[in-house]
């Protein structure tokens, strides 16, 4: 037992929950409105079976439908925001719990990323442990220009008729989570090629390749669409205002050369190693996992707290049983499998 099997296991609860809401019967078609439609993890409002939604698909329309609409019409700025505001602050409520983890051990789409990278090292193919430095530097700046842009500008225009209808809600139009949640509940109608109009079937393309793009580079790459989402870049706005915290003491140079916490972090977050006088180690990209505190070799350097209680701390003995279990859990797949077979049947 360890932190990685129990954040699977809340992981896999949350997917059920999130999205087949309806058959467990605490869900259901736009109940979330009801609820908070704020949620600050990718659950999509097009799976009609969902429990929650999130609060991007809700920040769009009130670009579109409420703040543009209003002032157009020659209505108050603060009648045109306050729908847009109770959203936030809805959103901060539930962050505020959980903090960046709604990413790390919520989100039905990451948790989907997570099983792409499982199936591709059990199938025996090539993982990459970490993106290079440059790439991973080039990668970072596109979740805030989705956020930006797709979140609030483009359905901004849409909403005073600059741009098309279809730039409404244009990350909802593009995002994986929208196929992956209803093609999980047996919904086909959103994997299509839209052919309305040229915007609309451009957005639906973008989302049919980026959907079978994420799938693939994520059989070798951890988390791929995590580094560009916008919901990540949320997060990262109010995170000194989420309760969950990760925290680095009693660094040393030594932090540098070891860089382990960096290859067990699925968003390769180098900084986490090269801090060395900040004791707050959250960064923009971190989704909160723990793998950091748990391949951390030295005690109590790096911890995860729930305010100043401490949930996990960096132990040498608890870091040597994990890096035995890691290290068992990576040679088991398919091709070492198949080469242990030939070789017996050689043998034999």
């Amino acid at each position: 037992m360890n932190l990685s099997i129990v954040r699977k296991f809340v992981q896999a609860i949350a997917f059920v929950v999130l999205v087949y809401g309806v058959p467990l019967g605490i869900g259901g078609y736009y109940l979330a409105d009801n609820l908070s439609n704020s949620l600050p993890a990718l659950a999509c409002a097009y799976d009609m079976d969902t429990a929650d939604h999130c609060s991007l698909i809700s920040l769009q329309h009130q670009m579109d439908h409420r703040i543009a609409p209003t002032l157009t019409a020659g209505g108050s700025f603060v009648e045109a925001i306050v729908p847009t505001l109770i959203t936030l602050g809805t959103f901060l409520v539930l962050f505020i719990f959980l903090n960046k983890a709604f990413c790390g051990w919520i989100c039905p789409l990451g948790t989907f990323q997570e099983m792409m990278t499982i199936i591709g090292q059990k199938l025996g193919l090539q993982q990459r442990e970490s993106l290079e430095k440059s790439s991973n530097k080039k990668i970072r700046p596109i979740k805030w220009l989705m956020l930006a842009f797709l979140i609030f500008f483009f359905p901004l225009l849409a909403g005073f008729g600059l741009v098309g209808h279809e730039l409404g809600a244009p990350f909802c139009s593009i995002c994986p989570s929208r196929i992956l949640t209803t093609l999980a509940t047996g919904d086909t109608s959103e994997m299509v090629i839209d052919s309305t109009s040229d915007g609309y079937m451009m957005l639906s393309i973008i989302a049919t390749f980026g959907f079978g793009l994420m799938m693939a580079i994520g059989l070798t790459v951890r988390q791929p669409f995590c580094r560009i989402c916008p919901m990540l870049a949320m997060h990262a706005v109010f995170k000194k205002l989420g309760l969950v915290r990760l925290v680095k003491e009693g660094a040393t140079s030594r932090c540098e050369k070891c860089n382990l916490c960096t290859k067990a972090c699925p968003m390769d977050i180098e900084e986490i190693a090269t801090e060395l006088e900040k004791k707050d180690v959250l960064m923009p990209d971190c989704t909160l996992c723990g793998r950091c505190v748990e391949f951390c070799p030295d005690k109590d350097v790096l911890k995860m707290k729930y305010a100043v209680i401490p949930i996990l701390s960096a132990d040498p003995a608890y870091f040597k049983k994990r890096k035995k279990v890691q290290s068992n859990w990576e040679k088991r797949n398919l091709l070492s499998w198949w080469r242990d077979r030939k070789r017996e049947s050689g043998e034999a």
